[in-house]
């Protein structure tokens, strides 16, 4: 899940943010750059985990699969 935040930052940084980084990237970046300093270690490595789980990641890529298709399915 997402959130929409609204930030206030210098002139300068919103030009160099749209310059370096790239219109439609700075949420992402500013994301990145973020997380390690507010997301405690233990969910990181939490999620390290789960990802290195090969089956655990198969078995969630198959449901996704069929999701995606249960809903390409539906009428409109």
């Amino acid at each position: 899940m997402t959130k929409k935040l609204t930030i206030t930052v210098d002139d300068d940084v919103y030009e160099g943010l749209h310059s370096v980084v790239g219109r439609r990237r700075i949420s992402r970046f500013l994301n990145d750059l973020a997380r390690p300093h507010v997301i405690s270690r233990e969910v990181v490595e939490g999620y390290r985990a789960m990802a290195a789980d090969e089956q655990r990641e198969s078995e969630a890529l198959e449901w996704i699969e069929n999701l995606t298709g249960d809903i390409a399915d539906e009428p409109r």
